[in-house]
């Protein structure tokens, strides 16, 4: 059965720094292409990096230079390491595994989903 755990989150100063975890675990990391997203209150919500199983990466505009998407296929753990946080980065961070179960077939996995909160 897969598992995608995030951890990491907290409330953080204006200029601050968080670095969020996640874990899967069930088998697929090494197949998958990892995502973060979060939703800030009343808002949809949105990609802000990704990183492919090959390792390559994708920033959201607003993030680039900030944030560090990284992953670990011995710890079947991706990172997103945030830097020069400001409020609207406030949000629940969600962490995405998707991978090619089938051919044709891509299947998702999400986590529950972590706080960020930055204050001013």
């Amino acid at each position: 059965q897969v598992h995608v755990v995030e951890s990491g989150g907290g409330l953080v100063l204006v200029g601050g720094s968080l670095r969020l975890s996640c874990v899967v675990s069930g088998g697929i990391f090494s197949r998958s292409d990892m995502a973060w997203y979060r939703q800030a209150p009343g808002a949809q919500r949105e990609l802000v990096a990704t990183i492919s199983r090959g390792g390559s990466r994708f920033y959201e505009d607003s993030v680039k230079g900030r944030f560090t998407i990284s992953r670990d296929n011995a710890k079947n753990d991706v990172l997103l390491q945030m830097n020069s946080l400001n409020p609207e980065d406030t949000g629940v961070y969600y962490c995405k595994a998707e991978y090619s179960s089938a051919p044709g077939v891509r299947t998702f996995y999400w986590g529950q989903g972590t706080q960020v909160t930055v204050s001013s």
